[in-house]
């Protein structure tokens, strides 16, 4: 290694060093303003203490007596700062020998008292001003370390209730926990798009060198071109509905409403999906009462063909589904009823998270990839509906959408590309 290089390398351990300390520095400043803040804090509510332990003794009469006289004797102590002020200002004006007449004399003694008892207060005032940087310090500090990504902010509360400085402090405090929460989501969303891509695309490419061999039949070559193109499907559904989400998210997405008999609607989807359910020899219930709202069609059908297909995939065969339809003043009712393998009481509150899958045990032929109930939940809450859902394990589960009469969201808004409406 050259002298250069050593020279260099000691000039990077030196600018290091000297970042560290800068940072420690830093650190032990917030540390001290914490304490102190504290500290103050402690005074403040120990002060405060007093004064309700003092608001209930009022009616006491030796404690009135005695809060009269604390204040008798603070204006006498006012008073005789005041005094003195105007002693030292008569002796000033003296030692100068100005020549005035009583009146004039008397005017300058009292303007020259207030303006030293106004400098003692100043004065006096500094040592509070000291805190107060150190608390916008602080704050500072906290919105830099936000503003490079350390959402690990935490600054502490202190002052009254209606202080506005406090409602600052807390809404910091509040927008940090809430980038936190966020980042956590964004790391947790690429870790399950990468997982969801990673696993297809290694079949894929398994599957691909496999196919190289020159000792394989016409029937395993089948086989394994059959699985590439269901893996090629899956991504493609998977970045479809990844598409589609990110356009509802948007709230660009198109919404078109207009008058919707939603009873000939779930009947046409309903014997669409005809063949799924019948090579499965379900029984396939359904009871619709005539019913018209204001939706977007094409949006609505993703909603339903979605849970059909879902209650036609997890119910064995030879199971039953039962699909109703109910309306009043208040809107419409859809429920979509199947025996099949249930959703765990802990997984129903996390089916309509992204990416989360009840069944761990989906293979490549039959899981999808977490988003069906996303996409259903987004579009359900675009016509001001809700979806819940009510299962048990081995019982089966119910789908429930309940949507207004009326559309809750305009149509008036810029048409942004539509994605595939292939469902999940």
């Amino acid at each position: 290694m050259s002298s250069r290089d050593r020279r260099q390398g000691r000039r990077e351990l030196l600018e290091r060093d000297r970042e560290q300390n800068k940072a420690w520095r830093r650190m032990k400043r917030q540390e001290i303003a914490a304490a102190r803040l504290e500290k103050a804090e402690k005074k403040r509510k120990a002060r405060q203490e007093r004064w309700w332990q003092m608001d209930g003794k009022k009616d006491d009469p030796a404690f009135s007596f005695w809060l009269r006289v604390r204040i008798v004797f603070f204006m006498l102590l006012i008073l005789c700062s005041l005094v003195i002020c105007w002693i030292a200002a008569y002796y000033i004006s003296h030692s100068l020998r100005w020549n005035m007449k009583p009146l004039v004399g008397q005017l300058v003694n009292s303007v020259l008292g207030f303006v030293i008892f106004g400098m003692i207060i100043s004065i006096v005032s500094r040592f509070g001003k000291g805190r107060q940087k150190e608390y916008w310090r602080m704050i500072i500090d906290a919105l830099k370390r936000i503003s490079k990504g350390d959402f690990k902010v935490s600054l502490p509360v202190h002052g009254r209730d209606d202080d506005p400085w406090r409602e600052v402090v807390q809404s910091i405090n509040n927008m940090a926990s809430d980038l936190d929460k966020m980042e956590h989501m964004r790391q947790e969303f690429i870790s399950n798009v990468s997982h969801e891509i990673q696993s297809p695309l290694t079949s894929i490419g398994g599957f691909a060198r496999v196919l190289r061999e020159e000792n394989l039949s016409s029937n395993q070559r089948d086989h394994y071109l059959n699985i590439i193109e269901q893996e090629s499907e899956r991504l493609s559904r998977l970045s479809e509905n990844m598409l589609k989400l990110a356009s509802l998210d948007s709230d660009k997405h198109p919404f078109h409403a207009a008058p919707l008999r939603l009873d000939k609607q779930l009947q046409t989807l309903i014997l669409a999906c005809e063949p799924q359910w019948q090579g499965k020899n379900l029984e396939m219930s359904v009871d619709l009462k005539p019913v018209t709202i204001e939706a977007d069609e094409d949006l609505l059908s993703q909603v339903w063909v979605n849970l059909l297909h879902n209650a036609v995939k997890f119910t064995a065969e030879g199971g039953s589904i039962q699909v109703s339809l109910e309306a009043d003043e208040r809107g419409a009712t859809v429920s979509i009823e199947d025996t099949g393998i249930g959703i765990s009481e802990e997984d129903q509150a996390h089916v309509f998270e992204r990416f989360f899958k009840a069944d761990k045990s989906r293979t490549r032929s039959g899981g999808g990839s977490g988003l069906g109930l996303s996409i259903i939940q987004k579009i359900v809450q675009m016509h001001g509906g809700s979806v819940s859902v009510r299962s048990a394990l081995g019982e089966g589960t119910c789908m429930t959408v309940s949507l207004p009469l009326a559309a809750a969201r305009t149509a008036g808004q810029k048409p942004a590309p539509e994605p595939g409406k292939s469902p999940s």
